[in-house]
Parts: structure tokens; C-alpha cells; sequence
């Protein structure tokens, strides 16, 4: 049973990245799959979140209106756009699925390992 978070890189700012989350072991589509940041010397943050159920999702303010969380449920991918990168974006990305109390809280089941996101010129 593993996660597998993949997609970060090198960016300039205004750059776009997608990561894309997939398992192996069990399928994605029965929980709830949350990307977390680890920003260099700050405390890990949900960035985005999307419930199983009804597909209904959670952004957090400073990426509002720049990442998009999707699922491909034929792939069985979970993925997470990210457009006009700001420096204050860079971090480790994770993606965790379970079915946590809230959207935001770190209590997932499964964590994947992170990709390094880099916004810099």
C-alpha cells in the first residue's frame, strides 16, 4: 500500500506545474485526498483538499483561484494544477488520502513521500 506524489520541479514565477497522486494498493476513488506543502521553515499546510463522496473540494486562501484539484477516476489519479507560481509556493508537496475528521486536519491513513516544488528565476 503506497502513495505516490509526483510532478514537482524547477519554475519560474508565473509558471505552471501539475502533480498528480496515484496508489498503489487500493483505489483513491473511495477516500478523501488532500495536498499538503511544507514550505522551507513553516509548518506544514493543507493547500488543497477533495471529498470521495460528492467531489466537493477545499482550497486554501493563498492559492485560491491558482490550483485546481481534480480526480481521473479512470486512472485512478488524483491531480493538482497549479498556475501562476509565486516563490512563496515553493515547498514539498504531499498527497495523503484517508478520511479524516476535516479536510485540512494531518489525520489521512496513507501519506505519499512528497515532490519538491521550486518557484524561482
Amino acid at each position: 500500500v503506497q502513495l505516490q506524489a509526483s510532478g514537482g520541479g524547477l519554475v519560474q514565477p508565473g509558471g505552471s506545474l501539475r502533480l498528480s497522486c496515484a496508489a498503489s494498493g487500493f483505489n483513491l476513488d473511495r477516500y478523501d485526498i488532500g495536498w499538503f506543502r511544507r514550505a522551507p521553515g513553516k509548518e506544514r499546510e493543507a493547500v488543497s483538499c477533495i471529498v470521495n463522496t460528492d467531489g466537493s473540494t477545499y482550497y486554501a486562501d493563498s492559492v485560491k483561484g491558482r490550483f485546481t484539484i481534480s480526480r481521473d477516476n479512470a486512472k485512478d489519479i488524483v491531480y493538482l494544477r497549479m498556475i501562476n507560481l509565486r516563490p512563496e509556493d515553493t515547498g514539498l508537496y504531499y498527497c495523503a488520502a484517508g478520511w479524516p475528521p476535516t479536510l485540512t486536519s494531518p489525520e489521512y491513513d496513507f501519506w505519499g513521500q512528497g515532490t519538491l516544488v521550486t518557484v524561482s528565476s
